[in-house]
């Protein structure tokens, strides 16, 4: 039951992570944030462009649909029993 609930945690602080890298990057690179360079500079240090920002969103986001998977598996062959 412990991990079970750890794995659910995890998956909607991975989701909410995926989700916050995407709009990042996507707001670089629409240049919401300011000039392009800069703002990538501020918000994604590190990140060579945009697309690594929306990639490596992407990554956590498919995570996050893993493990929150595998949670509800978990919950399910747990059953009634606790």
């Amino acid at each position: 039951m412990f991990f079970t609930n750890l794995a659910k945690i995890t998956a909607w602080l991975a989701l909410i992570a995926g989700a916050g890298q995407l709009l990042i990057g996507f707001g670089v690179a629409s240049e919401i944030f300011g000039p392009y360079e800069q703002a990538l500079a501020r918000y994604a240090p590190g990140a060579a462009n945009s697309g690594d920002v929306i990639d490596r969103g992407l990554f956590i986001l498919i995570f996050a649909i893993a493990v929150g998977t595998l949670a509800e598996i978990s919950r399910s062959v747990r059953g009634p029993r606790e």
